[in-house]
């Protein structure tokens, strides 16, 4: 059981949280003026980068930080110590660029989840499952939702809004994590932020974790180098986008990526030396009026214009996944995506449902021969609180690959498979049945031995 606190981080006290509101206004208007303030030779002040901009923060919230306390000195006040002062400033900061209070959460390695329900009231979880709740992250309601419009003016591919004609939000902030936030729905506005701890990784790092037996690691790194197509399942937050962005790292730096999300998340076009060629489209809402959506089923038709080697689509959500089969079956080998399901098996039952339900509503047997002809492998990642006895908090993971499952053929309403990986106990997944022969020579040419795979066939119908 995860344990559950109320705290907030011994750098961010009442009196630092007082003096950054204090200043904050004073620092912003400093900045302002310095921005307008004409060169030496009468012309504007030239336009500075991002470093130059948070240092002219700081030096502005020093400045003012400085006058406030000679203040409070004069009205005979006891100063703040100097680790309230540097608090204090580097709040300013948060406030300004980042997500204030939370920002300073986002920023800790070893946070995973931040969820917000009102002002004052908000639940960390870190990476070891334990969880706290932490004191207010905003004076307001209203503070907290203008503090989300200011993110979603700012982060993204464009601007988004956020009120009561929208009030759904989905953004990547510029550390890669996913901020989804919701208002008018619920009696306070919520905000719930995934960060990604392990941004560029392979599969070895996932090996070092405890999520992938080395056999697994093999076997997965050389079915993307032989472009098979690859669907990664679990529930949420059980880390498919990580073994994704893994898996990613296998590709060959000379193949053109596109990728395809409702929130950019993954991030692959920033890894600019391990990715040199890649796109990143994202979802688009409808503005005001009810127009200009551009969902995720259109933005995977356009890959097939984009002379992509691999598509690689973040997240299944529904009727996307059959331009996505259609890709995977028609030259885009090598495409990966994921999919909420609660085993491998279910994987299957999952794309029927999205089928039936998209706009061609696809029947079970037609939906089942295009993922035939589509999918090589479903890899399912389970997470649990605890793994052989070891309770959440420890350092024991919490999620691991229990199964990979190689698609055979379709029959009619069944999907045929073998579970080629399979979880022992409380271990991660080991060979279990043997693949099929043109899959061992078509793995084997990029690198895995294949002669652990010896077990009797064990075909299942789904």
């Amino acid at each position: 059981m995860s344990h559950l606190a109320t705290r907030l981080p011994a750098r961010l006290d009442g009196t630092a949280l007082r003096l950054a509101r204090a200043i904050k206004a004073d620092v912003a208007e400093a900045m302002a003026t310095q921005r307008r303030t004409p060169s030496a030779r009468g012309a504007e002040a030239p336009a500075r980068s991002g470093p130059e901009l948070h240092e002219l923060a700081r030096t502005c919230a020093l400045r003012a930080l400085d006058d406030h306390v000679g203040e409070l000195i004069v009205a005979g006040e006891p100063p703040p110590s100097s680790t309230d002062e540097q608090a204090a400033v580097d709040l300013v900061l948060a406030m300004l660029f980042g997500l204030g209070v939370l920002q300073l959460f986002i920023e800790d390695p070893s946070v995973e989840n931040i969820d917000v329900n009102g002002a004052e009231r908000a639940f960390v979880t870190y990476s070891d499952g334990s969880k706290e709740l932490i004191g207010p992250v905003a004076s307001s309601d209203e503070e907290l939702v203008e503090m989300v419009r200011t993110a979603a003016a700012r982060f993204g591919l464009a601007e988004r809004r956020f009120d009561h004609a929208q009030p759904e939000l989905d953004l990547r902030l510029p550390d890669g994590s996913r901020l989804s936030a919701v208002m008018a729905v619920t009696e306070r506005p919520v905000i719930d932020i995934r960060r990604h701890r392990l941004a560029d990784l392979e599969l070895s790092d996932l090996v070092a974790l405890g999520m992938l037996a080395d056999d697994a690691a093999a076997f997965l790194g050389a079915a993307v180098r032989a472009k098979k197509n690859i669907l990664v399942s679990g529930a949420m937050n059980a880390g498919k986008t990580t073994l994704l962005r893994a898996l990613a790292a296998e590709i060959p730096p000379t193949e053109r990526i596109v990728t395809i999300e409702q929130a950019l998340e993954l991030g692959l076009d920033r890894q600019g030396e391990r990715h040199p060629d890649c796109v990143a489209m994202e979802a688009r809402l409808a503005n005001s009026e009810g127009v200009g959506a551009i969902g995720l089923a259109q933005l995977v038709r356009r890959s097939l214009r984009m002379n992509a080697s691999r598509v690689i689509v973040g997240e299944v959500l529904g009727d996307e996944v059959i331009p996505m089969l259609n890709a995977m079956s028609q030259g885009r080998a090598g495409s990966m995506g994921t999919i909420h399901a609660d085993s491998s098996a279910s994987v299957f039952r999952r794309i029927a449902a999205y089928a039936a339900q998209a706009p061609e509503r696809l029947p079970l047997e037609a939906t089942n021969l295009l993922v035939a002809g589509a999918v090589h492998f479903v890899v399912h990642i389970d997470l649990r609180d605890s793994w052989g006895g070891a309770a959440a908090g420890s350092d024991t993971p919490l999620r691991r690959v229990v199964s990979v499952r190689e698609v055979v053929d379709a029959d009619g309403p069944l999907v045929v498979s073998n579970e080629v990986f399979r979880a022992e106990g409380a271990g991660a997944a080991v060979p279990a049945a043997p693949l099929r022969d043109r899959t061992v020579e078509a793995l084997a040419e990029h690198g895995y031995d294949a002669r652990d795979h010896r077990r009797p066939l064990a075909v299942s119908w789904s």
